[in-house]
């Protein structure tokens, strides 16, 4: 049986695969592995999430299991180099796919993490954006507190963006995003996907 992806250190034996995929106006080299998230293309959720999120040159972005980087990559380069993306996951190897990828499409303003959600960043960090195509079959459990620490970690006015399929909990998520932050927004449905949003006040 092959691992879960939510997982720290994958015992499926590797077997890398590299792909391309053309988003927000650039061409990205990708390697995936075994035992990460949507080995061998770029899933329909991520893709879906990178067309519709708004970023502004010099933000601080969060991609919240970043996975291979395909998230947090593109935000390298929608924020500029004044902005930084910061990446992480609980899952050994694609925090290490997440590097090789950075480097292969020469992304130099992003850094990765290997961990449970924000306990693997340095202290007292704030942000612009999270992004997160979360890891839904880990269960609610799982996933709601990681949104939910990650959306406290905004500055007054920074965004948590999610993507869901809608048959997987949407209307469940959104409900608890708006008791979390009083209001969200649905941005996108595409392919049977959902992208969500919902913001931090400003006078918080």
């Amino acid at each position: 049986m092959n691992d879960h992806y939510f997982t720290s250190k994958p015992s499926a034996a590797s077997k890398p695969v590299e792909f391309q995929a053309e988003l927000r106006g650039r061409t990205y080299v990708f390697q995936t592995d075994t035992g990460v998230f949507s080995k061998g293309e770029l899933d329909m959720g991520s893709r879906i999430l990178i067309e519709t999120m708004s970023l502004r040159r010099g933000d601080r972005v969060l991609d919240l299991g970043c996975g291979y980087g395909p998230l947090g990559l593109v935000a390298a380069d929608l924020v500029g180099p004044l902005g930084k993306v910061y990446m992480v996951d609980v899952n050994e190897r694609a925090g290490e796919l997440a590097r090789e990828n950075m480097a292969k499409n020469g992304i130099t303003n992003a850094q990765i993490f290997v961990g449970n959600g924000i306990q693997a960043l340095p202290p007292g960090l704030r942000f612009d954006a999270v992004l997160s195509n979360p890891p839904i079959r880990a269960g609610k459990a799982v996933f709601y507190p990681l949104l939910s620490e990650a959306y406290h970690i905004l500055k007054p006015g920074g965004c948590l963006w999610v993507v869901i399929r809608t048959k997987q909990g949407a209307k469940s998520l959104q409900a608890y995003l708006e008791e979390l932050a009083g209001s969200c927004q649905t941005m996108a449905k595409k392919a049977g996907f959902r992208v969500l949003k919902c913001c931090k006040q400003l006078h918080t």
